[in-house]
């Protein structure tokens, strides 16, 4: 494989304008796809094989368009002080407001506007009223004029000094980009430039991530309503897609720099980059895939496109940084590094040789510092420091690391899971406000209404009603609605309690326990409910099957079974943690104000579930970048502990840099209204920093240390079994020995005065 990504890359390199006319043409068809596309919608919901998704079927045969699913508002009226909605004053506002809505811009889009007078939807002290409004479109196809609409009824029913606030997932909106995004956007070009000196270098990954989220993002729109994509599909792709495009890019340029170093010739290092770090990009990328495509086993059609959209940016992000990647470092030409070093490599002519004294004289130039050493001329980098620090005290670094991470994930021990509503919001919003006001006039549980599904008559919907009147936890129960055909009825039950309490969800129980199969309860309550059993069942088969693939492939990789294991270990560890911390913030509150969470609250049920998916993918990136060079200096001879410490050196400067612009774009999004979305992002920005700085930087190398010649061990009928994917580039190696002649091929750095620079620098 290596050797046909070499190709690839350097052909890329010498048909750059080619390939960048492509992914532009690409990136155009894309973008006029979603332009022309009509309006995405908010996406279908459903759980398969769970009772609240038969009760949705059964609603669809009986009820035909009473489980349709068009959005909802509930426009909700408070009288001021010691006035009642029912006062002529109030009364004839709330009148206005109802005849506005039937007769305003949007009335073309609703289906049907509910007067709380006839319909009894005013609250017992008659303080408060809402308006049911039903349209025919989801929130998300509504028109900018019937959602002004909306926001704008209330505007004269305030000015005589009643509160009129509004909810339903009939605001719903598009997500925008924010500025959180855009900061992690700018805090990665800052960690770039930083890490090569150079702005050109640092534009690059950021340029061609941007072309590869953008061709992604701009597809997932275009086929939004055909294949039917949520409104969080794109963001998910967004975000994950801008992160792993920005690293791999990373790998490529600062391998194919130290190529440079190195006295290569321009296409010639564009090739080996490729050969070799692009064999890490491709391995990691897959790792990722297998991770997010893995998320159907869940059954979640939902859950699945989510997955399935954003494992198509990743494999975007791998076909960008080996073609396009390389073609723009074509483009670049000298510029790509620091000013120091361009004379010294270049010269003149601006081409670089082997074995000229510039390229020699850039390997002590600041190109090369962090990466590469000069016989000891310099002082040995970071990387090299640290991993020699844990060397000294294997013991110490790893017992701190697996106790202090152990102590952050002790919150995951009380998880508690649940979909987010309206109660959900920040206290800011008008959704928030609407369904307070409601469970102040109404009761808490009147924000999740139960409804519960008879497949029968009469006589059998009038026990049911009666049975459920007697439980406890019921506020009030609604007679049965019977269909036309008299063969199956509708019961609405008020909960005593909120809808994500555990009192809602034990009465949800209690009524499916004391009825027969003729008896459905459904609702959003008790989608969520059902929503958050599935997602704890497929947790551990879902487990099973990723880390399983991902074993596989890295066994493959390091020719080795305890180096996978350690791997797949230290990552259950990070990703505990990272639930931990997301339990103490969401849920409990601590430091909330900080990261601007308004309401705790149960954590959203696909959570777990969807953080193993990510995380274990990116996880296995830093574990294939980092472990991959320290696998090829053990090959080639070095023992353990000095393969431990080249891996450093020479790949732990761009391993940070990588997680510092992962974490910086995840926590752009902690800055998002929307309250999963601001989850997803803390959640995976604190996973990344636990799972590269303590699981890869310390635990790692620690294990490592201390499992010396053993952590390589391989079975000698499983290294037959297993196929060679050469991930250290042996092949590249003799094949380019074949084609030029070794002493041609080998570069200065082969020399016998210093044959430890003589290695090849993989993922540096």
């Amino acid at each position: 494989m290596a050797t046909f990504l070499y190709r690839l890359g350097r052909g890329a390199f010498r048909r750059r304008r080619l390939v960048a006319l492509v992914w532009v043409a690409l990136l155009f068809v894309a973008g006029f796809g979603a332009a022309t596309a009509s309006a995405p919608t908010s996406g279908s919901f459903s759980i398969p094989g769970t009772e609240a998704q038969r009760a949705f079927d059964l609603l669809d045969k009986r009820f035909p368009g009473m489980a349709a699913d068009g959005a909802t508002a509930r426009v909700v009226v408070k009288a001021p002080a010691g006035a009642k909605v029912t006062d002529p004053g109030p009364k004839s506002e709330v009148e206005k407001m109802i005849s506005g809505l039937k007769d305003g811009p949007g009335a073309a889009q609703i289906v049907s506007v509910d007067d709380p007078y006839a319909t009894q939807a005013v609250s017992q002290d008659g303080s408060t009223a809402y308006i049911s409004v039903k349209y025919d479109v989801s929130g998300m196809e509504l028109k900018d004029a019937t959602r002004e609409a909306l926001t704008g009824t209330g505007k004269a029913a305030q000015d005589q000094g009643l509160t009129v606030e509004i909810g339903g997932d009939a605001l719903m909106a598009a997500p925008e980009t924010g500025s959180g995004e855009i900061i992690g956007i700018m805090v990665a070009a800052i960690v770039l430039v930083i890490t090569f000196g150079s702005l050109i270098a640092a534009g690059l990954p950021l340029l061609t991530a941007l072309i590869g989220v953008g061709i992604g993002i701009s597809s997932i729109t275009a086929l939004a309503n055909v294949l039917d994509l949520g409104s969080t599909t794109s963001t998910l792709a967004m975000m994950i897609g801008l992160a792993v495009g920005i690293d791999y890019a990373l790998f490529i340029v600062s391998r194919y720099r130290a190529e440079l170093a190195e006295g290569r010739e321009r296409d010639e290092a564009a090739g080996r980059a490729a050969g070799t770090a692009g064999s890490a990009v491709v391995f990691a990328g897959l790792t990722v895939v297998i991770a997010l495509v893995g998320l159907a086993v869940v059954n979640i059609p939902m859950l699945t496109k989510m997955g399935f959209a954003a494992a198509g940016t990743v494999v975007l992000a791998v076909l960008v940084a080996l073609t396009l990647v390389p073609a723009m470092l074509g483009f670049a030409g000298k510029k790509v590094l620091p000013a120091g070093t361009k004379s010294k490599l270049f010269g003149k002519g601006g081409k670089g040789g082997k074995g000229s004294k510039g390229s020699e004289n850039s390997k002590s130039g600041k190109s090369g510092k962090g990466e590469q050493q000069e016989g000891g001329a310099e002082k040995p980098n970071a990387g090299t420091r640290w991993a020699r620090f844990v060397l000294r005290r294997p013991v110490t670094v790893l017992l701190a690391g697996v106790i202090g991470l152990g102590a952050i994930a002790i919150p995951a021990s009380q998880l508690e899971m649940g979909l987010p509503d309206d109660g959900a919001q920040p206290v800011s919003t008008t959704q928030r406000k609407a369904y307070d006001l409601l469970s102040e006039g109404f009761g808490p549980g009147f924000n999740g209404p139960l409804m519960v599904v008879v497949d029968g008559g009469k006589e059998i919907a009038d026990g049911t009603a009666d049975r459920i009147k007697g439980l406890e936890g019921v506020v009030a129960v609604t007679p049965p609605h019977l269909n036309e055909a008299g063969d199956a009825a509708v019961i609405s039950v008020i909960p005593k309690d909120r809808p994500s309490s555990t009192q809602t969800e034990d009465l949800v129980h209690q009524i499916r326990a004391g009825s027969g199969d003729d008896v459905l309860v459904t609702g959003a309550t008790a989608m969520n409910i059902d929503f958050s059993q599935k997602m704890n069942d497929a947790l551990l088969p879902y487990l099973a099957l990723v880390v399983g693939l991902a074993f596989l492939l890295l066994m493959l990789v390091f020719r080795s079974v305890l180096v996978p294991l350690k791997a797949a270990l230290g990552f259950l560890l990070s990703v505990v943690a990272a639930l931990g911390a997301v339990v103490a913030v969401f849920q409990w509150g601590w430091l909330a104000s900080l990261f601007g969470v308004e309401q705790t609250g149960p954590i959203m049920s696909m959570m777990p579930i969807f953080m193993v998916g990510v995380v274990f993918g990116l996880a296995m990136d830093y574990e294939v970048f980092l472990v991959t060079r320290m696998r090829e200096a053990y090959v080639h001879g070095e023992r353990p502990g000095q393969a431990v410490v080249t891996g450093f050196q020479y790949s732990a400067r761009v391993v940070v840099a990588a997680a510092v612009i992962m974490i910086a774009v995840f926590a752009g999004f902690i800055g998002a209204s929307d309250q999963m979305v601001k989850m997803i992002g803390f959640g995976l920005a604190v996973a990344v920093f636990f799972d590269a700085f303590v699981v890869r930087m310390a635990i790692v190398p620690a294990v490592l240390a201390l499992l010396g010649h053993k952590a390589w061990w391989l079975p000698r009928w499983l290294d037959r079994l297993l196929p060679n994917v050469d991930v250290e580039g042996e092949s590249l190696r003799k094949h380019l020995a074949a084609t030029a002649g070794t002493a041609d091929t080998a570069g200065p750095t082969d020399s016998p005065e210093d044959p430890d620079k003589g290695r090849k620098l993989v993922n540096a």
